[in-house]
């Protein structure tokens, strides 16, 4: 979240960031309600010293009776100040609920805007689109004739939005998990499998809404754990309420995990199939870095996300993100958006990847500071997140882009090694 002071000194500037990003908050509530903590608090503090005085003043007592009096008169002087301290809390409280509604701050070179349809896009990939002498499956189409997915008996076993994969998309999912682990290891990320389920303080610290009506989020009844949707929580989680030093920066990690969003509301044919579904496996890289780095972190990610999809040869666009699209802990995001050939009519882009700094917003949540030798005090770290992989949408676009006209697929060059084959045909099977 936002440091409280620097949100009072600067109440107009989070109007209007307020305003970009579509969020209502009522910051004149909360400017109201720290007055009266403040005055409160200067109350409390002051029956405090005179409780401490009257303290002092039985020892100074001359008789009993001005003893006891003087006894009385602190046992009220503390009382007043509990009660009083305990207005302060509440009003605390208050506050807090506020403040962790006001979403971070917009980098100003991000585009202003309510949604997707004012993001800017930044460039394309290496591979250019593939002109196609054939009407193009869908991905839904394509996993039907090669055998790939069940979707069915997922939602038999589980409900609308599972699925089973099978046959070649499951070696072409765990194909896609080794590629993308493999190279960012090359590039000093440390491999981690999460915890599918996460407390939600955590998730609070890192900025979702794990109940009530608005939120995505699986829970699990009479417990405080939710099914995590990324990584992105459990690895930001591992570091929660610890102090690092300077020279440990950056800690950059991927992580392996199941993804589980409940995704109310989606619907459609752009939304069909593995594209809007409520549990999918995902890489993500996360990184907690010195403030000074983080804005070069973020564009380090990008081009690795990049550089992921070239090596695929998907054709892809990478957009700016608006500050309506942008979520909560965001101070900028980009998205990756892979050309998938069936979907839409004619083909679309659609989103396979994003990054984010979020700077501090995160890590003051989940208090996650670092020290610097030699100095006193401590400072918050920034923290960024990246997709490299989320596989259900990766196999949509390589599904889309590598089928033939006889109905086949070709694996990606990169997958071939991973999964001992160069095609995916109708009669192929484990």
């Amino acid at each position: 979240m936002l440091d409280r002071k620097f949100i009072l000194e600067n109440v107009d500037l989070i109007k209007t960031n307020c305003a970009r990003r579509g969020v209502e908050v009522d910051l004149g509530q909360l400017v109201s309600l720290e007055e009266q903590r403040r005055q409160k608090q200067a109350e409390t503090e002051e029956l405090n010293r005179r409780a401490n005085e009257a303290s002092k003043a039985i020892g100074k007592a001359t008789g009993d009776q001005e003893k006891e009096a003087c006894k009385d008169e602190g046992r009220e002087l503390r009382r007043q100040k509990d009660a009083l301290q305990g207005e302060v809390q509440q009003l605390e409280e208050s506050i807090y609920q506020i403040q962790s509604t006001i979403p971070n701050l917009s980098h100003p070179e991000a585009p202003v805007g309510t949604d997707e349809e004012a993001n800017l896009e930044l460039q394309k990939g290496a591979t250019p689109i593939r002109t196609l002498d054939f009407q193009p499956l869908d991905h839904v189409q394509l996993g039907e004739q090669l055998d790939l997915f069940d979707f069915d008996a997922g939602g038999k076993v589980a409900g609308h939005g599972f699925y089973y994969l099978k046959n070649d998309a499951v070696l072409l999912e765990l194909a896609l998990q080794h590629f993308a682990l493999n190279f960012l290891i090359k590039k000093n990320f440390v491999p981690m499998i999460t915890p599918d389920l996460a407390r939600t303080e955590i998730l609070q610290g890192v900025g979702f809404i794990p109940r009530g009506p608005e939120t995505q989020i699986y829970s699990v009844a009479q417990s405080d754990l939710n099914l995590i949707a990324t990584a992105e929580i459990t690895l930001g989680g591992m570091y929660a309420d610890v102090v690092l030093q300077a020279d440990e920066l950056p800690i950059r990690m991927c992580g392996i995990s199941h993804c589980y969003r409940t995704e109310a509301g989606a619907a459609g044919r752009a939304s069909r199939g593995l594209y809007r579904v409520h549990q999918f496996t995902k890489v993500e890289m996360f990184a907690l870095t010195l403030p000074s780095d983080s804005e070069a972190t973020l564009e380090e990610l990008r081009g690795l996300e990049c550089d992921i999809f070239d090596a695929l040869g998907i054709p892809f666009r990478v957009v700016d993100t608006a500050t309506g699209d942008l979520g909560g802990p965001a101070y900028r995001k980009y998205d990756l958006e892979a050309w998938m050939p069936g979907r839409g009519e004619g083909g679309t882009f659609g989103e396979v990847t994003s990054t984010s700094n979020c700077t501090d917003y995160q890590a003051r949540r989940l208090k996650i500071r670092y020290k610097e030798k030699g100095k006193k005090g401590t400072h918050y770290v920034h923290t960024l997140n990246g997709t490299a992989v989320a596989i259900s949408r990766a196999l949509i676009a390589i599904l889309e882009n590598y089928q033939q006209a006889d109905g086949s697929v070709i694996v990606p060059d990169v997958l071939r090694p991973l999964m001992g084959k160069d095609l995916i045909t109708p009669n192929t099977s484990v």
